[in-house]
Protein backbone atom coordinates (compact mmCIF):
# COMPACT_ATOMS: atom_id res chain seq x y z
CA UNK A 1 0.00 0.00 0.00
CA UNK A 2 1.17 3.38 -0.93
CA UNK A 3 2.15 6.27 1.41
CA UNK A 4 -0.66 8.11 0.64
CA UNK A 5 -4.17 6.12 0.52
CA UNK A 6 -6.26 7.09 -2.52
CA UNK A 7 -10.23 6.93 -0.83
CA UNK A 8 -13.10 6.52 -3.46
CA UNK A 9 -16.51 7.58 -1.58
CA UNK A 10 -19.62 5.38 -2.32
CA UNK A 11 -21.98 7.47 -2.18
CA UNK A 12 -23.03 11.05 -2.43
CA UNK A 13 -25.06 12.23 0.46
CA UNK A 14 -24.79 14.29 3.69
CA UNK A 15 -22.18 11.68 5.68
CA UNK A 16 -20.27 11.91 2.55
CA UNK A 17 -19.67 15.23 2.46
CA UNK A 18 -18.30 15.44 6.03
CA UNK A 19 -16.26 12.61 4.93
CA UNK A 20 -14.59 14.60 2.09
CA UNK A 21 -14.25 17.63 4.19
CA UNK A 22 -12.31 15.08 6.70
CA UNK A 23 -9.83 13.82 3.91
CA UNK A 24 -8.62 17.19 3.67
CA UNK A 25 -7.21 17.05 7.18
CA UNK A 26 -5.41 14.10 6.49
CA UNK A 27 -2.17 14.52 4.84
CA UNK A 28 -1.44 11.03 3.71
CA UNK A 29 -4.77 10.45 2.15
CA UNK A 30 -6.76 11.99 -0.79
CA UNK A 31 -10.25 11.65 -2.09
CA UNK A 32 -9.68 10.13 -5.78
CA UNK A 33 -12.71 9.00 -6.72
CA UNK A 34 -16.98 9.25 -6.55
CA UNK A 35 -19.56 6.86 -7.33
CA UNK A 36 -23.16 7.53 -7.61
CA UNK A 37 -25.88 6.14 -9.31
CA UNK A 38 -26.01 8.96 -11.45
CA UNK A 39 -23.77 10.83 -13.39
CA UNK A 40 -24.81 14.47 -12.99
CA UNK A 41 -24.47 13.82 -8.60
CA UNK A 42 -21.40 12.42 -9.29
CA UNK A 43 -20.48 15.13 -11.27
CA UNK A 44 -21.96 17.68 -8.40
CA UNK A 45 -20.19 15.97 -5.67
CA UNK A 46 -16.99 15.99 -7.78
CA UNK A 47 -17.19 19.49 -8.43
CA UNK A 48 -17.08 20.42 -5.32
CA UNK A 49 -15.23 18.50 -3.69
CA UNK A 50 -12.46 18.85 -7.21
CA UNK A 51 -12.39 15.04 -7.10
CA UNK A 52 -11.03 13.77 -10.46
CA UNK A 53 -12.27 10.29 -11.35
CA UNK A 54 -16.71 10.46 -10.88
CA UNK A 55 -18.38 7.47 -11.54
CA UNK A 56 -21.88 6.86 -12.64
CA UNK A 57 -22.58 3.25 -11.12
CA UNK A 58 -21.40 1.69 -7.46
CA UNK A 59 -19.96 -1.15 -9.73
CA UNK A 60 -18.08 1.42 -11.70
CA UNK A 61 -16.18 2.82 -8.31
CA UNK A 62 -15.29 -0.41 -7.02
CA UNK A 63 -13.58 -1.83 -10.21
CA UNK A 64 -11.93 1.66 -10.22
CA UNK A 65 -8.13 0.59 -10.08
CA UNK A 66 -6.42 4.30 -9.28
CA UNK A 67 -8.02 3.80 -5.90
CA UNK A 68 -6.81 2.04 -2.61
CA UNK A 69 -9.65 1.95 -0.22
CA UNK A 70 -13.93 2.77 -0.35
CA UNK A 71 -15.71 4.32 2.31
CA UNK A 72 -19.50 3.18 2.38
CA UNK A 73 -21.41 6.13 2.67
CA UNK A 74 -24.97 4.93 1.16
CA UNK A 75 -28.10 4.21 3.99
CA UNK A 76 -27.38 1.29 6.12
CA UNK A 77 -30.03 -0.76 4.38
CA UNK A 78 -28.18 -1.10 1.98
CA UNK A 79 -24.26 -1.47 3.59
CA UNK A 80 -24.02 -4.95 3.38
CA UNK A 81 -25.15 -4.61 -0.58
CA UNK A 82 -22.69 -1.94 -1.01
CA UNK A 83 -19.63 -3.08 1.19
CA UNK A 84 -19.65 -7.20 -0.53
CA UNK A 85 -19.49 -5.48 -3.85
CA UNK A 86 -16.50 -3.30 -3.00
CA UNK A 87 -14.47 -6.49 -1.60
CA UNK A 88 -15.42 -8.94 -4.70
CA UNK A 89 -13.80 -6.53 -6.26
CA UNK A 90 -10.91 -6.36 -4.35
CA UNK A 91 -11.28 -3.12 -2.44
CA UNK A 92 -10.64 -2.34 1.41
CA UNK A 93 -13.74 -0.90 3.10
CA UNK A 94 -14.93 1.60 5.57
CA UNK A 95 -18.32 1.16 6.11
CA UNK A 96 -20.39 4.19 7.84
CA UNK A 97 -22.38 3.21 10.93
CA UNK A 98 -24.51 1.40 11.71
CA UNK A 99 -22.33 -1.64 9.69
CA UNK A 100 -25.60 -3.39 8.73
CA UNK A 101 -29.52 -3.66 9.00
CA UNK A 102 -28.81 -6.72 11.31
CA UNK A 103 -26.24 -9.34 12.88
CA UNK A 104 -27.04 -11.53 9.85
CA UNK A 105 -26.30 -9.02 7.09
CA UNK A 106 -22.90 -8.33 9.29
CA UNK A 107 -21.75 -11.73 9.53
CA UNK A 108 -21.59 -11.93 5.58
CA UNK A 109 -19.72 -8.81 5.13
CA UNK A 110 -16.89 -9.61 7.49
CA UNK A 111 -16.64 -13.45 6.16
CA UNK A 112 -16.44 -12.06 3.20
CA UNK A 113 -13.71 -9.85 3.82
CA UNK A 114 -12.01 -12.96 5.77
CA UNK A 115 -12.56 -15.20 3.01
CA UNK A 116 -10.79 -12.41 0.51
CA UNK A 117 -7.90 -11.21 2.81
CA UNK A 118 -9.52 -7.53 2.88
CA UNK A 119 -9.12 -5.09 5.36
CA UNK A 120 -13.02 -4.10 6.84
CA UNK A 121 -13.82 -1.84 9.58
CA UNK A 122 -17.06 0.33 10.73
CA UNK A 123 -16.69 3.37 10.88
CA UNK A 124 -17.82 4.44 14.26
CA UNK A 125 -15.68 7.53 14.21
CA UNK A 126 -16.28 8.56 18.25
CA UNK A 127 -14.15 5.50 18.67
CA UNK A 128 -10.87 6.94 17.33
CA UNK A 129 -11.92 10.53 18.85
CA UNK A 130 -8.59 11.22 21.03
CA UNK A 131 -10.58 11.75 24.18
CA UNK A 132 -12.02 8.71 23.66
CA UNK A 133 -9.10 6.82 23.43
CA UNK A 134 -7.88 8.01 26.56
CA UNK A 135 -11.40 6.88 28.26
CA UNK A 136 -10.32 3.43 26.78
CA UNK A 137 -6.27 3.61 28.38
CA UNK A 138 -7.78 4.96 31.77
CA UNK A 139 -10.50 1.60 31.61
CA UNK A 140 -7.86 -0.05 30.76
CA UNK A 141 -5.46 0.72 33.51
CA UNK A 142 -7.98 0.28 35.60
CA UNK A 143 -8.23 3.92 37.33
CA UNK A 144 -11.69 3.17 38.35
CA UNK A 145 -11.38 -0.55 39.66
CA UNK A 146 -14.02 -2.19 38.39
CA UNK A 147 -17.06 -1.25 36.56
CA UNK A 148 -20.16 -2.20 37.65
CA UNK A 149 -22.60 0.70 35.98
CA UNK A 150 -22.89 2.92 32.78
CA UNK A 151 -24.94 5.58 31.78
CA UNK A 152 -25.60 7.53 28.89
CA UNK A 153 -27.78 9.32 26.06
CA UNK A 154 -27.96 10.37 22.99
CA UNK A 155 -30.94 12.64 22.01
CA UNK A 156 -32.03 15.40 19.30
CA UNK A 157 -35.32 16.74 18.10
CA UNK A 158 -35.60 15.91 14.35
CA UNK A 159 -38.40 17.51 12.27
CA UNK A 160 -41.48 15.15 11.63
CA UNK A 161 -40.50 14.22 7.92
CA UNK A 162 -42.36 10.86 7.14
CA UNK A 163 -40.48 10.03 3.72
CA UNK A 164 -36.72 11.26 5.76
CA UNK A 165 -34.08 8.88 6.58
CA UNK A 166 -34.44 9.39 10.05
CA UNK A 167 -38.40 7.94 10.09
CA UNK A 168 -38.59 5.87 6.82
CA UNK A 169 -38.82 2.01 7.66
CA UNK A 170 -37.80 1.37 4.13
CA UNK A 171 -34.45 3.22 5.26
CA UNK A 172 -33.94 1.12 8.32
CA UNK A 173 -35.18 4.63 9.63
CA UNK A 174 -35.81 4.78 14.06
CA UNK A 175 -33.69 6.13 17.15
CA UNK A 176 -31.94 2.54 17.96
CA UNK A 177 -29.87 2.40 14.50
CA UNK A 178 -29.20 5.57 13.68
CA UNK A 179 -27.75 6.96 16.95
CA UNK A 180 -28.33 4.41 19.29
CA UNK A 181 -25.64 2.56 17.82
CA UNK A 182 -23.16 5.13 19.15
CA UNK A 183 -24.26 4.31 22.74
CA UNK A 184 -24.52 0.55 22.20
CA UNK A 185 -20.89 1.01 20.26
CA UNK A 186 -19.67 2.57 23.92
CA UNK A 187 -21.10 0.42 26.67
CA UNK A 188 -19.47 -2.59 24.38
CA UNK A 189 -16.28 -0.52 24.54
CA UNK A 190 -16.83 -0.06 28.06
CA UNK A 191 -17.19 -4.05 29.00
CA UNK A 192 -15.69 -5.32 26.24
CA UNK A 193 -18.81 -8.35 26.30
CA UNK A 194 -21.55 -8.55 24.41
CA UNK A 195 -24.51 -8.08 27.59
CA UNK A 196 -26.15 -11.67 28.26
CA UNK A 197 -29.48 -9.71 29.31
CA UNK A 198 -31.03 -7.21 27.33
CA UNK A 199 -34.15 -5.02 28.02
CA UNK A 200 -35.88 -1.87 26.26
CA UNK A 201 -38.89 -0.14 26.32
CA UNK A 202 -39.66 2.06 22.89
CA UNK A 203 -42.09 5.04 21.33
CA UNK A 204 -43.02 3.43 17.78
CA UNK A 205 -44.18 6.68 16.34
CA UNK A 206 -46.38 7.20 13.01
CA UNK A 207 -44.08 5.92 10.82
CA UNK A 208 -43.07 2.10 12.62
CA UNK A 209 -40.04 3.12 14.13
CA UNK A 210 -38.55 4.45 17.01
CA UNK A 211 -38.82 7.81 18.08
CA UNK A 212 -37.30 7.06 21.25
CA UNK A 213 -35.76 3.98 22.69
CA UNK A 214 -34.47 3.21 26.52
CA UNK A 215 -32.12 0.13 27.11
CA UNK A 216 -31.03 -1.69 29.94
CA UNK A 217 -27.93 -4.25 29.91
CA UNK A 218 -27.18 -6.76 32.28
CA UNK A 219 -23.30 -7.82 32.33
CA UNK A 220 -22.18 -11.78 33.19
CA UNK A 221 -20.44 -9.64 36.05
CA UNK A 222 -23.56 -8.22 37.54
CA UNK A 223 -22.73 -4.88 36.31
CA UNK A 224 -25.18 -3.09 34.35
CA UNK A 225 -25.73 -0.21 31.51
CA UNK A 226 -28.59 2.25 31.02
CA UNK A 227 -28.95 3.76 27.74
CA UNK A 228 -31.58 6.09 26.07
CA UNK A 229 -31.14 7.44 22.55
CA UNK A 230 -34.05 9.83 20.30
CA UNK A 231 -34.65 11.26 17.46
CA UNK A 232 -37.50 13.50 18.79
CA UNK A 233 -36.79 14.70 21.96
CA UNK A 234 -33.26 16.36 22.47
CA UNK A 235 -30.92 15.25 25.35
CA UNK A 236 -27.53 16.02 26.46
CA UNK A 237 -25.43 13.22 25.31
CA UNK A 238 -23.50 13.06 28.23
CA UNK A 239 -21.75 9.42 29.05
CA UNK A 240 -21.13 8.15 33.32
CA UNK A 241 -18.81 5.11 33.68
CA UNK A 242 -18.97 4.40 37.86
CA UNK A 243 -16.47 1.93 39.18
CA UNK A 244 -15.33 0.34 42.12
CA UNK A 245 -13.34 3.14 42.75
CA UNK A 246 -14.35 6.31 40.92
CA UNK A 247 -15.99 7.45 37.67
CA UNK A 248 -15.14 8.97 34.31
CA UNK A 249 -17.57 11.91 32.89
CA UNK A 250 -17.81 12.49 29.20
CA UNK A 251 -19.95 15.68 29.14
CA UNK A 252 -20.62 15.50 25.46
CA UNK A 253 -19.34 11.92 24.19
CA UNK A 254 -21.36 11.86 20.41
CA UNK A 255 -20.37 14.91 19.04
CA UNK A 256 -16.79 16.42 18.50
CA UNK A 257 -15.75 15.11 21.76
CA UNK A 258 -13.38 17.37 23.23
CA UNK A 259 -13.21 16.84 27.22
CA UNK A 260 -13.14 13.79 29.80
CA UNK A 261 -12.61 13.85 33.28
CA UNK A 262 -11.12 10.40 35.84
CA UNK A 263 -12.58 11.05 38.90
CA UNK A 264 -10.61 8.65 41.02
CA UNK A 265 -11.46 7.99 44.52
CA UNK A 266 -8.95 9.76 47.03
CA UNK A 267 -7.23 11.62 43.72
CA UNK A 268 -7.75 15.08 41.91
CA UNK A 269 -9.98 15.01 39.30
CA UNK A 270 -8.11 14.60 36.02
CA UNK A 271 -9.75 16.19 32.55
CA UNK A 272 -7.91 16.06 29.24
CA UNK A 273 -9.26 18.64 26.35
CA UNK A 274 -7.43 17.49 23.24
CA UNK A 275 -7.00 20.02 20.70
CA UNK A 276 -10.16 20.80 18.69
CA UNK A 277 -10.23 19.87 14.99
CA UNK A 278 -12.66 21.29 12.26
CA UNK A 279 -13.87 18.11 11.59
CA UNK A 280 -13.54 14.45 13.30
CA UNK A 281 -13.84 12.08 11.47
CA UNK A 282 -10.35 12.78 10.44
CA UNK A 283 -9.20 10.44 13.36
CA UNK A 284 -11.41 7.32 11.65
CA UNK A 285 -9.82 7.94 8.00
CA UNK A 286 -6.01 7.95 10.25
CA UNK A 287 -6.81 4.94 12.09
CA UNK A 288 -8.11 3.29 8.34
CA UNK A 289 -4.97 4.23 6.54
CA UNK A 290 -2.29 3.28 9.50
CA UNK A 291 -4.10 -0.56 9.21
CA UNK A 292 -3.67 -0.54 4.98
CA UNK A 293 -0.43 0.61 5.26
CA UNK A 294 0.60 -1.79 7.92
CA UNK A 295 -1.25 -4.69 6.52
CA UNK A 296 -3.93 -5.30 8.96
CA UNK A 297 -7.59 -6.42 8.12
CA UNK A 298 -9.35 -5.18 11.14
CA UNK A 299 -8.75 -2.15 13.68
CA UNK A 300 -7.67 -3.57 16.89
CA UNK A 301 -9.96 -0.30 18.37
CA UNK A 302 -12.78 -1.47 16.96
CA UNK A 303 -12.03 -5.23 15.70
CA UNK A 304 -14.91 -6.72 13.47
CA UNK A 305 -15.74 -9.38 16.41
CA UNK A 306 -16.88 -7.05 18.70
CA UNK A 307 -18.49 -5.06 15.67
CA UNK A 308 -20.23 -7.96 14.99
CA UNK A 309 -21.07 -8.18 19.19
CA UNK A 310 -22.91 -4.74 18.76
CA UNK A 311 -25.14 -5.92 15.52
CA UNK A 312 -26.39 -8.78 17.86
CA UNK A 313 -27.04 -6.40 20.89
CA UNK A 314 -29.01 -4.18 18.06
CA UNK A 315 -31.28 -6.92 16.72
CA UNK A 316 -31.79 -7.79 20.88
CA UNK A 317 -33.06 -4.50 21.58
CA UNK A 318 -35.42 -4.47 18.30
CA UNK A 319 -36.28 -8.19 19.43
CA UNK A 320 -37.32 -6.59 22.48
CA UNK A 321 -39.30 -3.29 21.29
CA UNK A 322 -41.03 -5.25 18.07
CA UNK A 323 -39.20 -3.19 15.50
CA UNK A 324 -39.02 -4.90 12.31
CA UNK A 325 -38.08 -3.36 8.81
CA UNK A 326 -39.67 -4.36 5.56
CA UNK A 327 -36.96 -5.65 3.78
CA UNK A 328 -35.95 -8.05 6.53
CA UNK A 329 -36.77 -11.89 5.54
CA UNK A 330 -35.45 -12.92 9.28
CA UNK A 331 -34.05 -9.73 11.17
CA UNK A 332 -33.32 -11.57 14.49
CA UNK A 333 -31.90 -14.48 13.18
CA UNK A 334 -28.81 -14.18 15.52
CA UNK A 335 -30.06 -12.04 17.91
CA UNK A 336 -29.03 -13.47 21.82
Amino acid sequence: MSETIRWGILGTGKIAHKFAEALSFVPDAELSAVGSRAQGTADAFGDEFVVPRRHASYLSLAEDPEIDAIYVSSPHPMHCRDTLLCLNADKPVLCEKPFALNASEAEAMIRCARQRGLFLMEAMWTRFLPAIAQVREWLADGAIGEVRNMMADFGFRADFNPEGRLLNPELGGGALLDIGVYIVSMASMVYGKHPDRVAALADIGATGVDEQTTMAFRYDSGAMAALTCAVRTNTSGAVTIHGTQGNIRIPSAFYDTYTATLNADGEEPVTVEPPRVENGFKYEIEEAGRCLREGLLETPALPLDETLAIMKTLDAVRNEIGLKYPMEEHPWSTAT
